[in-house]
């Protein structure tokens, strides 16, 4: 798939395509509606599917803050590569490209830009300056300067038809409702980061090793608790494995007084995995408990032997009692 970091990288001679519109934070059940329209009718007409993004959120400058982030910009891409896109174009949402008026974003992006012969959007699209411009005014414009528009309808969530959207994913993960969040996004919830040293309590004195994860700032991280997951390699694997089950740990660690919020991953039943300095990720499934504080070392031990338990059921497909 072909990366551009603004329009300078596209190329001069880039012909016609089919563009995709949107933040896709999440590429989530929603988005994943508009991917499906835009590369079906790339398909059917013999074009590229194109997808504009932008960088940093659009909050970050409308409302001078961003949200917490479901997918940041390499999963994100890796993510719309799935989902069938040939070039993902990320624009930098200034102050400035805030401002845009509707009409110059349509005539300066979609048409003289990307050639778009088509412009794939959510029913709930708003563009332009003030987020002035909707899908009627898009058809409006698009009618003028011979670019089709499809609005794709959203895509909506259980018995109460809640909309699928980034908002809703975050409020589910915030709460550690991931089995919700997995279902808006078709897919666990996922966080990475590389693999650093912490206090080795997990190998040293609990018989738990833990892969402690190095996040990067600002990322959707579910609530204080344990879960069960699987833990992955996001890089080159240096082994034949690449991914196994596991028992994640979200919190301070209560029991030690713990300072700082961590994200640690035990690989159920392993403790020889080597896995310092190594990009890694955690899908997280279930919910198993709460964080806790526990009076002794021996408690959390008994504890920690449970959740284990507990999740090598629950990965497997049980109950979790």
């Amino acid at each position: 798939m072909l990366h551009w970091r603004g329009p300078d990288d596209v190329p001069a001679d880039w012909g016609r395509s089919v563009v995709a519109v949107g933040v896709f934070d999440g590429v989530h059940r929603g988005h994943q509606a508009v991917l499906a329209a835009a590369a079906g009718r790339a398909a059917a007409e013999g074009l590229p599917m194109v997808v504009v993004a932008f960088d940093p959120h659009p909050d970050a400058v409308l409302r001078g803050a961003a949200p917490a982030v479901l997918t940041p910009p390499e999963r994100r891409d890796a993510l719309l590569a799935a989902h069938g896109a040939d070039a993902v174009c990320v624009l930098d949402f200034t102050p400035g490209f805030a401002a845009t008026p509707a009409e110059d974003f349509v005539r300066q992006v979609l048409v003289d830009l990307l050639h778009a012969e088509a412009a794939v959007v959510g029913a709930d699209f708003r563009f332009g300056a003030a987020a002035a411009g909707d899908v009627g005014l898009l058809r409006t414009l698009g009618d003028k300067a011979g670019l089709a528009v499809d609005a794709v309808p959203l895509v909506a969530d259980g018995p109460a038809a809640t909309a699928v959207s980034a908002t809703l994913i975050r409020e589910r993960v915030a709460a550690g409702d991931v089995e919700a969040a997995a279902a808006l996004l078709g897919r666990p919830h996922r966080v990475g980061g590389v693999v650093v040293r912490g206090f080795a309590r997990g190998r040293d004195l609990l018989g738990f090793p833990t892969a402690n994860l190095d996040l990067p700032p600002g990322l959707a991280v579910p609530a204080d608790g344990v879960y069960a997951g699987r833990l992955l390699h996001t890089g080159p694997a240096p082994g034949a494995e690449d991914q196994w089950p596991c028992a994640i740990s979200v919190g301070t660690n209560p029991t030690f007084d713990g300072p700082d919020r961590t994200v640690e991953a035990y690989a159920l039943d392993r403790d020889d995995l080597e896995l310092y300095g190594a990009p890694m990720a955690v899908d997280f499934v279930r919910r198993i408990r709460g964080q806790e504080r526990f009076d002794s070392v021996e408690e959390l031990i008994t504890a920690m032997d449970r959740d284990v338990a507990t999740a090598r059921r629950m990965l497997a497909g049980g109950s979790p009692g």
